[in-house]
Order: C-alpha cells, then structure tokens, then sequence
C-alpha cells in the first residue's frame, strides 16, 4: 500500500500563491488516481481536486477552479497542487489521498490512502 507526506503549506497574504506537493512512497503510483481534499475547522472534508492516473484527465471543486492546478510526476512518485490568487477561505488543512484505479467520485470515501495533512493559512 502507498504512503502519501504532503509538505509546502504555509502562512500566506491574500493574492499569493503556494505549491503543495505528495510524496508517495511504498506503492506504484502509477496505478493511483491522486486526489487533494481541504478541511477547515468545524467544517467538513471538501474536494479540491483529483487527477487520473496516467495524468491526462483533471476535474475541480467548484471553489478553485481557474486559480488551482493539479499535477503529477509519475517518474517521481509525486503529486502536486499549485495554488493561485489565494483568497482567505482557502485557509484549511489540506490532504492528498490516493485511490486504486480510477476514480471520478469527488467523495472522500472513495480514497484509501491519505497524507498527515499541511496546514495553508491566508491571511486578508
């Protein structure tokens, strides 16, 4: 089974961008449909983004689209969120989770694998 470490979080102005990255580890990568999910407090998990396995076919949350991007280095064993004009109700933790095969549920439930979690703070 695959471990999944996210890193790059941080504390960051309104407008600002940040990247988050996935290191996986301890599985094939490949073979994982990688998702970015985001919880702030007294809030639910909510969807953010998801990618299929080979790369090619991408789909976000409503909240994000147009200013997040969603990547993956397969070679690498790496998954990446790169987010732009940052806006306050962005702050949350935010996870990546790995799902066997493919998967277009934006549900959680649907994801096996999940990382600790990098905490991204915007302040206005």
């Amino acid at each position: 089974q695959v471990q999944l470490v996210e890193s790059g979080g941080g504390l960051v102005q309104a407008g600002d961008s940040l990247r988050l990255s996935c290191a996986a580890s301890g599985g094939t990568f490949s073979i994982y449909t990688m998702g970015w999910f985001r919880q702030a407090p007294g809030k639910e998990r909510e969807f953010v983004a998801r990618i299929m396995r080979s790369g090619g076919s991408t789909y976000y949350g409503e909240s994000v689209k147009g200013r997040f991007t969603i990547t993956r280095d397969n070679a690498k064993n790496t998954g990446y969120l790169q987010m732009n004009s940052l806006k306050p109700e962005d702050t949350a933790v935010y996870y990546c989770a790995a799902g066997q095969g493919s998967v277009f549920s934006t549900s959680y439930s649907m994801y096996a694998y999940w990382g600790q979690g990098t905490q991204v703070t915007v302040s206005s």
